[in-house]
């Protein structure tokens, strides 16, 4: 019967329907008991029919019949739904005339009923179920007084059975709970004489039923508590108030062998009270409970000491409030506040200039199905910068799924403003606090590429050799510091300069007006530079050339740009020192003679009419030849020897360095068969050698046609190799060693990516730039570099050639700080093959080859 979908019953007849479903009567098997009074019923009052109807929702059900053929009827037809809702003795003489019965058809049917009388069935709780009735199909004059007395005691009897069938089983049910229970059931009197012990309470407690019953209850309390238990079920069983019934309490109890453990009791009154009745108990063994209670909090106490200690911030949000609901200690040190402060608050409360972006974080983490990590950076109430990295993940709490926000923050302060050191020291000059030649020609590629206008001033100091050679170096880095700060004073904030050599400047205008402002800022080095220098007893007199060229009227690419920049600033020196000068295409024929010198240059390479010198590389520890860098060397027969940096730049701009790549790797494979097979050959690549796609294939064919071993060819890149196409060219990089070839880096240190590309591709061998080799008696920093430099080369098993090595002291100071290979000045100049084939002959040691180039 479904008591949820009733709406036309009133909320009284909706609590008498449960009260009947409560007794679980309904549609239950005969029972005796009540098929004796329906037959009684019947055969006292002298009629057909007598039953124990009960109504239910939807219809009425008999317990009991007596001469009664069909089990139940409809409700709407029955004449005992009328007594129970009058809960009064209802008699009808005659059913067919009464308006209420006489269209039933229970009434009209043949045989139907014609005298009825029904006494409602109320139980103790109030409520009627149903009636006793009694009825036939003869018209009768009603009841007499003792008829309805007859029909109201066995309605009483009823009743009384109804309630004790009842009780009947739910004691039944309560025995078999007892028995089977884990927990311990006893019941005493009120004196506290056990009178029930069930098998869970001998198990327990280590008394059998038999030692149990007729003992005092305190054989289940230990000794050292009977006092007390004594005077508080003395108070209870004299009816007075204890926290003991009709609560659950944790206590000790005590077992037959003297141990004690932890229970926990719940205990009741049974009968009518004092002085009758006593108390049944439940008794649960609550042992593991507590000892997993203790391992809860052990485990607790020891999450909260890794929650608290944890070196990463560690805080909980709540996922619709945003309010944290905890932060450890590494937070409350990154926020800058105690946790008390900041438990209850939100980003908005504790970061109103950042708190929204924080928030919208958490929003992110909350709509995401894995965790999110985010970096951001916020001001303390100290002042101080902090950088956090944070993971968030949203986690389920005890009110519902989803309910925190969990985050875990990387406090990366430190490592950030070192990796900010780190792309300074990078990024800018050292000495200066300027732009780097690396730097600034990163800057320049990028705005070349966006095509954005802008002006190039190319600055050339006047007279600084002098002061280096007059008054040292450190003077003149002081004088160099001095300048710096001049040039940027010149400059806007949208301006930017850069130190691209010992006393080579240039500076980069944006924005509009350029030739206008290009023109000023000129004018205002050379001012500035003009004035003199003062530092410590040195006063310097300089001055300053200035080469401008503009973007896009003077050049579309960098090297374009910058070869102008260099003849509009050779033009200003030419003009008398301390002069500025625009580049001016037709004014000047130095843009017709480039044209020229590209078309000389085709012609060369089509004659393959580029030579190579050969310069010697030696073994620091041996001072014996291991190998030749190939240099390539372009005699014009006019203008004579032609700059390398001039004649590569010009091939790779107009796009023939391909064709002279392989011409001179052919040659350098060639030339070197003939040296001893210990000597190797080291030919350098361009850049965009490597965007061709035919390198690896050029490669292969120079060594098959020359016969040389792969392992005696050494090529040689430089640091700005894998701008363009980082996979492609550390894939090219690993077939050129599946071939047997050794690659090298050149010019280590002039970049600012390369430390990445030793964790990509393990190089044979490392060159240290020139730069640091020409200061590395005067400056501390060229000095630590290069040691830097021979420690990595040691840790990654590389060797490290150092070149450029002009002086003795040079070379001491390079050998003595690990360089495992040397080339330069100092033992010898670029020669031909057929002269480096000579020394290979009679070659001595590092002294000798010294000795000789000096």
């Amino acid at each position: 019967m479904d008591l949820s979908n009733m709406p036309s019953f009133t909320s009284i007849e909706v609590d008498r329907l449960s009260a009947l479903l409560d007794l679980d009567i309904l549609d239950t098997p005969a029972e005796r008991e009540f098929d004796d009074i329906t037959r009684l019923a019947a055969t006292a009052l002298g009629v057909a029919s007598a039953a124990v109807s009960l109504i239910d929702e939807k219809r009425q059900w008999f317990k009991s019949r007596h001469g009664i053929p069909f089990p139940e009827t409809p409700r709407d037809i029955s004449f005992c739904t009328h007594a129970v809702a009058s809960r009064d003795i209802l008699v009808v003489p005659d059913a067919t005339r009464d308006d209420r019965f006489s269209e039933n058809p229970l009434v009209t049917q043949e045989g139907g009923i014609r005298f009825y009388a029904g006494i409602p069935l109320i139980i103790s709780s109030g409520y009627c179920l149903g009636t006793l009735c009694v009825f036939d199909p003869i018209v009768r004059d009603g009841l007499t007084e003792a008829q309805e007395a007859v029909l109201q005691d066995l309605a009483r009897l009823t009743t009384d059975l109804i309630e004790t069938r009842r009780f009947r089983k739910m004691g039944e049910i309560a025995a078999r709970v007892a028995d089977t229970t884990s927990d311990a059931v006893l019941a005493t009197d009120r004196d506290g004489t056990i009178v029930y012990w069930n098998p869970a309470a001998e198990r327990m407690f280590g008394y059998a039923r038999g030692e149990a019953i007729d003992q005092n209850v305190e054989i289940v309390i230990p000794p050292r508590l009977a006092k007390g238990h004594r005077e508080i079920f003395a108070r209870a069983a004299a009816g007075g108030a204890t926290r003991l019934v009709g609560t659950t309490v944790e206590l000790v109890g005590g077992r037959a062998d003297g141990s004690e453990f932890p229970i926990e009791l719940s205990l009741a009154r049974w009968g009518a009270g004092p002085p009758d009745g006593g108390f049944a108990a439940i008794i649960r063994d609550i042992t593991a409970r507590k000892a997993l209670e203790r391992e809860r909090e052990q485990a607790q106490a020891f999450l909260d000491t890794v929650v608290t200690n944890l070196p990463a911030m560690l805080f909980v949000k709540d996922a619709q409030t945003r309010e944290y609901v905890l932060v450890n200690r590494a937070g409350e040190n990154a926020i800058g506040r105690p946790a008390k402060e900041i438990v209850g608050q939100t980003d908005r409360d504790l970061f109103p200039d950042h708190g929204d972006g924080y928030e919208e974080r958490d929003s992110e983490a909350i709509a995401s199905p894995s965790a999110t990590m985010f970096e951001s950076e916020f001001v303390r109430d100290d002042g101080q910068s902090v950088h956090l990295r944070t993971t968030r993940t949203l986690i389920d709490g005890p009110d519902r799924p989803g309910q925190y926000v969990l985050g875990i923050s990387e406090n990366v302060t430190e490592t950030r403003l070192a990796e900010a050191e780190v792309l300074r020291l990078a990024n800018f000059d050292a000495l200066t606090g300027l732009l780097n030649r690396a730097s600034f020609t990163d800057r320049l590629h990028g705005l070349v590429r966006k095509a954005e206008p802008f002006a190039l001033l190319s600055i050339d100091l006047d007279r600084f050799k002098a002061v280096n050679d007059q008054f040292g170096h450190p003077a003149g880095d002081a004088v160099l510091a001095q300048v710096s700060d001049r040039l940027r004073a010149a400059v806007q904030s949208q301006d930017w300069v850069a130190r691209i050599g010992g006393d080579e400047f240039v500076a980069v205008l944006t924005g509009t007006r350029l030739r206008e402002r290009a023109d000023e800022v000129a004018s205002a080095i050379l001012t500035s530079m003009s004035e003199p220098f003062t530092t410590g007893r040195v006063l310097a007199h300089l001055g300053a050339s200035i080469g401008i060229v503009l973007l896009p009227e003077d050049g579309r690419t960098t090297g374009q740009l910058r070869e102008n920049a260099d003849l509009a600033l050779y033009r200003a020196k030419q003009m008398g020192k301390g002069k500025a000068c625009f580049f001016d295409a037709e004014m000047d024929a130095a843009a017709q003679d480039r044209r020229m010198l590209e078309t000389e240059l085709r012609e060369v390479i089509e004659n393959d009419g580029i030579d190579l010198a050969y310069q010697p590389v030696l073994s620091a520890k041996t001072g014996q030849i291991t190998s030749a860098e190939a240099l390539a060397r372009w005699t014009h027969p006019d203008r004579g020897p032609i700059r390398p940096d001039i004649f590569i730049s010009l091939a790779e701009e107009c796009g023939l360095i391909d064709r002279l790549g392989e011409q001179l790797l052919r040659r350098a494979c060639r030339d070197a068969q003939g040296w001893p097979d210990h000597v190797r050959v080291a030919v350098n690549l361009s850049p965009l050698q490597f965007l061709s796609g035919k390198l690896i294939e050029i490669v292969q064919q120079a060594l098959d046609e020359s016969g040389i071993r792969a392992d005696r060819v050494q090529l040689e890149v430089t640091e700005g190799l894998v701008i363009r196409d980082v996979e492609g060219t550390f894939r090219q990089l690993e077939q050129l060693r599946t071939l047997g070839i050794q690659v090298l880096i050149d010019d280590f240190g002039v970049g600012y990516s390369s430390l990445s590309y030793f964790q990509r591709f393990p190089f044979d061998k490392v060159k240290i730039d020139k730069s640091f080799v020409d200061e590395i008696g005067t400056s501390r920093a060229a000095k630590a570099i290069v040691e830097a430099v021979v420690g990595l080369g040691a840790a990654l098993y590389m060797g490290v050639v150092a070149e450029g090595i002009e002086t003795e002291e040079q070379r001491h100071l390079l050998v003595a700080s690990g360089c495992t290979h040397l080339q330069g000045y100092l033992f010898s100049r670029p020669v031909t093959a057929n002269t480096l084939g000579k020394m290979l002959m009679t070659q001595g040691n590092l002294e000798a080859m010294a000795s000789k180039a000096a």
